[in-house]
């Protein structure tokens, strides 16, 4: 399980995460809602190591990871999948889930199966440069790789931006897939209420670099959650 605990975070004088917790627990969806500019993705970051904080603890797995490095944290079956995607447009769809294989021992530097199956688009594109992918394709291809690394805590940011409908149902899709699992811990930040509605768990709603909303789905009462999302 993933607790962040009262986690602070600095840009230069700009208090990014102002007492942050959550948490996020394996076979189930956490998702993070909240407008642009109120902390989400500083969250993920700091999760992943790419910020450090200044107070605060964020433990996986009963270990303290607050100070450890982001390629300490993909080791210990943390991914990332950030906001933009971030493929390399150069290299190969291949060669962009071969970029995984960092943080994997040897025996299991392949790409597992289930990718395709739940994929099945890059098979037929392996060849293909990252570039040349359209964006929902992109962002399929980015969690893929992400899933290449055998994650047990994946954190996705805004996976629904600018893309079609369709991809949007088939990464809808695989989110419920790896959940069903019941290993996979799902971090989700979404700005799209209805798809982050659908898959949560939980919800944490941010304002301001602080948590304002949090609990169970059923517990959630809509127009105040909704009404968090609005300008």
């Amino acid at each position: 399980m993933l607790e962040v605990k009262n986690i602070n975070l600095y840009y230069g004088a700009s208090h990014a995460l102002r007492d942050v917790t959550i948490t996020a627990k394996p076979g189930s969806v956490t998702c993070v809602l909240g407008r642009n500019g109120v902390g989400k993705t500083s969250l993920l970051r700091a999760i992943m190591g790419l910020q450090l904080v200044a107070t605060g603890q964020i433990k996986w797995q009963e270990d303290d990871i607050t100070k450890i490095a982001p390629h300490e944290r993909a080791r210990r079956n943390i991914a990332y999948v950030p906001q933009g995607r971030e493929i390399f447009p150069l290299l190969t769809v291949e060669e962009n889930l071969r970029t995984g294989f960092s943080a994997l021992p040897k025996p299991l530097r392949h790409i597992p199966d289930d990718v395709f199956e739940l994929f099945p688009i890059l098979q037929d594109m392996l060849a293909r440069r990252g570039g040349d992918l359209s964006g929902g394709q992109q962002q399929q291809l980015a969690i893929a790789r992400a899933l290449v690394t055998r994650p047990r805590l994946i954190l996705l940011d805004e996976p629904t931006e600018g893309i079609q409908p369709s991809i949007i149902k088939e990464i809808e899709r695989v989110i419920r897939h790896l959940r069903s699992k019941g290993e996979m811990a799902i971090l989700l930040v979404e700005q799209y209420f209805d798809f982050a509605r659908g898959l949560a768990d939980s919800y944490t709603v941010m304002d301001r670099g602080s948590v304002v909303l949090a609990g169970d789905k059923e517990d959630m009462v809509e127009s105040d959650v909704r009404r968090r999302l609005t300008v």
